[in-house]
């Protein structure tokens, strides 16, 4: 008898599950499924699951192909099941290409290519699934595609791009649904713009800069929720002009900057505000350009230490300067930025062909609080006060590239119908495309 095991969530089950289920079972004579527990979901860092792990077991139960059903508890348990249960065949998505190929020394491995067009449409009339479509200039996902699979209720389904090698390959590649660009005998981009459009209720748009206020604006007028890439314009006032649009159209447009929906980040903002380490006189931050792949500009590398400043210190700054140095060609190899404050002083190191170390510094008049190396990705923070022994380290979880805190949040926001993100506020990030186009110019 051939013994065949598959895993997974099962949350608001839908024909795509039932699809792999039914194929799993039909590669053998006996199905044990795997449904993942509440607590595992939560250390993996699997967000917003909406069915209960009793419903989801009902729901694979009354498939009727599931021979067993178990529950995966823990990191690890696979190896385990397969030997205990004595397993000839596991069976995963195809999404998990190559991860667990170190099983095969264990069991048969076998990917399934997933359901096409199938695993969010019968659930998005429901409001209970939304899908997600990529701008983009290349077949780069910036994570999108592999942190949708961790919230539940989002699926990435197509791509634009103006490139039509791009768009096929970035749809080949992430074994999306389908792909548009543009118009081969009109070269015009909004046919095929308008066609992607219809098919999805979230925008994310990874162009470069400069093409991405026209897109935001394409998509708002459909009434579509769009999350950007940062900054989604150099001109405040323009912004002003698209969140207007967004709340005339009630839908949401979000900046990509995931540090502000990390928990770690909040509640070192929460404890600074609280005087963790008394009234706060100085923040320093520093940032390597080498550490973002793809060409980042700048202003992409800057947004992220400027909206740390403006989210501890405010948006009520009284001068902001940038000393540049520049290489022999003229171009910008390092910058220091200072802002000063009523009653505080901001600086930002950031070293774009120069290497620089990745610090984030609070101090205040009883202590600092520090994240190290890479802190726009941070799952802790550390605090010393003048009157205690050694260093309090506050840890929070944290999964993945952050994007998938982004979109939990953005899920609630949609459900809650509001108009405007409540981790970035409109007037902080117009705030921060003032201090960037006053950067710009004076650079």
């Amino acid at each position: 008898m051939k013994r065949v095991i598959t895993y997974g969530t099962f949350d608001l089950f839908h024909e795509g599950h039932y699809n792999i289920l039914k194929r799993a079972k039909a590669l053998g004579d006996y199905l044990i499924v795997g449904v993942t527990s509440e607590s595992y979901d939560i250390e993996r860092g699997k967000l917003n699951v909406r069915d209960s792990l009793l419903k989801r077991i009902e729901n694979v139960r009354r498939t009727g192909f599931a021979d067993e059903i178990i529950i995966e508890e823990y990191q690890g348990q696979k190896l385990s099941d397969i030997i205990k249960y004595k397993v000839d065949l596991l069976v995963l998505g195809s999404d998990w290409r190559g991860k667990f190929d170190y099983l095969k020394d264990y069991c048969d491995v076998k990917y399934l290519e997933r359901t096409k067009n199938i695993s969010s449409t019968e659930l998005r009339g429901e409001g209970s699934t939304y899908t997600v479509g990529v701008v983009t200039d290349d077949d780069e996902d910036s994570g999108i595609v592999w942190e949708t699979k961790y919230v539940s209720g989002l699926h990435v389904e197509c791509v634009f791009s103006e490139n039509e090698d791009a768009a096929r390959s970035f749809c080949d590649k992430y074994e999306l649904d389908s792909y548009y660009c543009v118009e081969a005998q009109t070269s015009e981009w909004e046919p095929g713009f308008d066609c992607f459009l219809s098919q999805v209720d979230i925008v994310y748009i990874k162009t470069e800069q400069a093409k991405r206020e026209l897109y935001i604006r394409k998509a708002l007028e459909s009434g579509k929720h769009v999350i950007s890439d940062a900054p989604m314009t150099g001109n405040k006032e323009k912004l002003k002009e698209l969140f207007a649009l967004a709340a005339k159209n009630k839908v949401l447009l979000v900046e990509k900057i995931t540090l502000v929906y990390l928990r770690a980040f909040n509640q070192l903002v929460w404890q600074t505000h609280s005087a963790l380490v008394g009234e706060i006189v100085s923040v320093k931050c520093s940032i390597s350009q080498d550490h973002f792949e793809g060409g980042r500009s700048f202003s992409e590398t800057a947004v992220q230490p400027l909206c740390a400043i403006i989210k501890i210190l405010g948006k009520n700054y009284l001068e902001v300067k940038s000393n540049v140095v520049k290489d022999k060609a003229g171009k910008c190899i390092y910058d220091m930025i200072t802002m000063r404050y009523p009653d505080a002083l901001a600086t930002i190191e950031i070293g774009t062909t120069v290497d620089v170390e990745d610090e984030f510094v609070v101090i205040g008049t009883k202590g600092r609080v520090t994240i190290p190396n890479d802190w726009w990705n941070t799952g802790y923070f550390e605090a010393k006060i003048d009157d205690s022994k050694g260093l309090k380290r506050y840890c929070f979880n944290f999964e993945g590239n952050g994007l998938r805190y982004l979109l939990q949040e953005l899920l609630i926001m949609i459900s809650d119908e509001r108009t405007e993100c409540t981790r970035l506020f409109n007037e902080e990030s117009e705030t921060l495309a003032d201090i960037l186009e006053i950067i710009n110019q004076r650079g």
